[in-house]
């Protein structure tokens, strides 16, 4: 498959998958469970159909080994989404989860004795300041809005919001504990990413059953939200039920296209087209939505991505790649 194709997958995929997102939680900001569950049951019948030709393909890796990882895979996921009921905003999400490299390093030092060069030091320094710098901004306008007018009200929107980072930091570090644990599976059964993808989505399903009441709940919010026409087919049903379909399809669609392109292409020009995807995510998140975005926050944004560009050697990896071409 051409790597073209395979970078629009990305772009278009991600992209229009936060828009949906955003788009839910405004309008019901504790969504977060339903919007999971919908994507994880999506995914995983795509792959019981195509990757485990209805279960009749055995799995590479053991059972066994799946459950840890998919433990893991769930607690982030649903973390991550219900994060976004405690007061923070769609780009501060999006830009505390780009800093997953500090978590990955630490981690790293700690679990598997790794030692790195001082300009990746460096580079987790950066996006630490960055992270902090946002995070610090974010926190500014906690509490300013009418529930500040009450008495308390103000604080409780920042115990609440505190609550949210804390929520959004624990799942940064599960998420690269849970990397190191896939790194090691992986060099003792080899890659089988579209298999890993199906029992991450599909062992879990049984794990939402505490959530059915809330899930329940807002799918009844959903189906009482105003009817939206479908383009081409021409029946009209409900805003939330749309977006909520566009969701788990545009992120199918982010997956599959972060698969072939790892698979097509050199691992430059995949962390390039996720980092720039990250990016323009959050551009599409401020100028769309409006969302409050000061000159610190660009600063912070500018240190984030600045630190991810330099931990992975972009220029490094630009020159070596150069004269190779040139031998």
């Amino acid at each position: 498959m051409h790597p073209a194709f395979a970078i629009a997958l990305v772009f278009l995929g991600c992209c229009s998958n936060v828009v949906f997102l955003e788009l839910l939680v405004t309008e019901h900001p504790g969504a977060g469970n339903i919007v999971t569950f919908g994507q994880f049951l999506m995914i995983a019948l795509e792959g019981f159909i195509f990757t485990t030709d209805f279960c009749r393909k055995k799995p590479v890796i053991p059972i066994s080994k799946y459950v840890l990882m998919v433990t893991m895979f769930f607690t982030v996921s649903v973390v991550n989404n219900y994060a976004l009921n405690f007061n923070i905003p769609m780009p501060l999400h999006m830009i505390f989860r780009a800093g997953s490299l500090i978590a990955n390093m630490i981690l790293g030092i700690i679990l598997l004795k790794k030692s790195y060069k001082l300009s990746k030091y460096v580079a987790v320094l950066m996006i630490t300041c960055g992270i902090f710098t946002c995070t610090y901004m974010s926190a500014q306008s906690v509490g300013s809005g009418d529930d500040a007018e009450a008495e308390d009200g103000g604080l409780v929107q920042f115990l609440w919001w505190l609550l949210g980072i804390a929520m959004l930091t624990f799942a940064l570090f599960m998420s690269a504990r849970m990397g190191i644990y896939q790194e090691v599976l992986y060099k003792e059964f080899g890659k089988h990413p579209t298999e890993a993808l199906f029992y991450n989505h599909a062992l879990p399903l049984p794990a939402f059953l505490p959530l059915a009441g809330d899930i329940y709940r807002h799918a009844v919010l959903f189906s009482q939200s105003a009817p939206i026409l479908i383009p081409l087919l021409g029946i009209g049903i409900p805003k939330m039920w749309f977006f909520m379909l566009m969701n788990c399809i545009t992120q199918y669609v982010c997956i599959r296209g972060v698969f072939i392109l790892t698979t097509e292409c050199a691992s430059l020009t995949v962390t390039l087209i996720i980092t720039l995807r990250k990016f323009v995510s959050l551009i599409l998140s401020i100028f769309y939505f409006q969302n409050p975005f000061t000159i610190y926050h660009w600063l912070g944004t500018f240190l984030v991505f600045g630190g991810t560009f330099l931990f992975v050697d972009i220029y490094g990896m630009i020159r070596q790649s150069l004269s190779k071409k040139k031998d």
